[in-house]
């Protein structure tokens, strides 16, 4: 029984056949060059008709798809096909135009908690540094359900989801932060505080410096609700980015004390006093390995103490602020294993070459993997932004 699809071994052992690095490239046949386009063009996939698509099981009631016996767990698979296509951000875009993205806020209603979530995932993705985006959202009402969500939610993942939606939703959103300000997003942002989820405390912490640093006069409001006695509590947690998140909270209400803008941390600042006492003192006895990675989290204290009491703190004067090696290059543990493979051939033929030979050989085409190539690790970056750091870093 012959294979449905292309002959994707076929095509790996061609591939390598002609780029084995052992004889120079020789032009394709046509009949090899329709071959080739054919097999790759029976992988490919049309976004927009499968966008259509997805729109259409979207806008189909609930009902409807379970006497066809759609699960709740086929239509989050569904989602997350539909999150990878909107990952462009022209399909991002193109999405309302298609009639998806209303359906898609519907789905932030939905009774299954999975696909609630799974929804407010995809809405994020759709709105991340993309303006166009998140004007469509905003008209589609699309930051209601998603505020519900985060304030009134019974499942804590949902309620986690839709807060990293709003984040996106309102980032370089002017119109976006009016909007949250006007329905006491400040509020909910101090209970999503008290929560016991350490993730959704992150992404609270994360939105409250983000708003804080964008409108300093918002320090007024945070101070009037208790946020700093929060705040405070939470740079004694358990949790390293939690610490570091409140910290930079604290020390945006700080600052805008210092430059007159408000009474700033007030009847709190015995207490922040004995907190920074304490992580002063927690730092000294860490560990050197302890202490590298807590580099952030000693620049926000010594920051803090200067900007409460007008002087270093004591990190400066132990040599703890600044340790040998902070601002040293990481050492290069990958670059061998990238070396590319036309410099590796290209050393081995001067290698090989005779002494005064000046002939020049033509490169060999690689259009597949190498036997010779090494295995590469993946290497993955992290960043000290915390949860809300990945955002697309191409503008829309």
């Amino acid at each position: 029984m012959a294979k449905d699809g292309p002959d994707w071994d076929g095509l790996l052992k061609w591939s390598l056949a002609h780029s084995d690095g052992t004889r120079p490239p020789r032009n394709l046949s046509e009949e090899d060059r329709k071959w080739f386009m054919e097999a790759m063009q029976a992988q490919s996939v049309d976004v927009v008709k499968r966008m259509k698509e997805i729109t259409l099981v979207m806008q189909t009631p609930e009902q409807v798809l379970e006497a066809q016996g759609v699960t709740s767990a086929d239509i989050e698979d569904m989602l997350d096909e539909l999150q990878e296509h909107v990952e462009s951000i022209d399909m991002a875009n193109d999405l309302h135009s298609i009639g998806g993205l209303v359906p898609l806020l519907g789905y932030l209603k939905n009774s299954h908690a999975g696909i609630r979530a799974k929804a407010a995932e995809v809405i994020t993705t759709i709105v991340q540094n993309n303006q166009r985006s998140q004007q469509l959202v905003m008209e589609a009402n699309g930051f209601e359900p998603l505020l519900s969500n985060f304030t009134s939610d019974p499942d804590i993942t949902v309620r986690t989801k839709a807060l990293g939606a709003i984040s996106s939703l309102i980032r370089h959103n002017k119109p976006g932060i009016a909007a949250f300000r006007l329905a006491n997003g400040y509020a909910a942002l101090r209970d999503a505080l008290g929560s016991e989820s350490v993730r959704f405390q992150r992404k609270a912490l994360n939105l409250i410096h983000y708003l804080l640093h964008e409108n300093s006069s918002d320090c007024n409001v945070v101070s009037e609700l208790g946020f700093p006695r929060i705040m405070m509590h939470l740079a004694s947690s358990d949790d390293s980015e939690v610490r570091e998140a409140a910290l930079r909270g604290l020390l945006e209400v700080a600052q805008d004390k210092t430059s007159g803008g408000s009474d700033g941390l007030g009847e709190e600042d015995e207490k922040l006093k004995q907190l920074l006492q304490e992580r002063i003192k927690g730092i000294s006895l860490m560990s050197p390995e302890d202490l590298g990675a807590a580099r952030e989290e000693r620049h926000l204290v010594d920051s803090l103490w200067n900007a409460c009491y007008n002087e270093p703190s004591s990190l400066r004067g132990e040599g703890l602020l600044v340790l040998p090696g902070d601002d040293a290059h990481p050492p290069d543990v990958a670059s061998k294993h990238f070396e590319p493979p036309l410099r590796a051939w290209a050393a081995n033929q001067e290698a090989n070459r005779a002494p005064g030979t000046e002939k020049k050989e033509a490169a060999p085409l690689l259009l597949g993997y190498s036997p010779q190539q090494p295995e590469t690790p993946h290497v993955q970056s992290s960043s000290s932004g915390g949860e809300d750091a990945g955002q697309r870093s191409t503008p829309r």
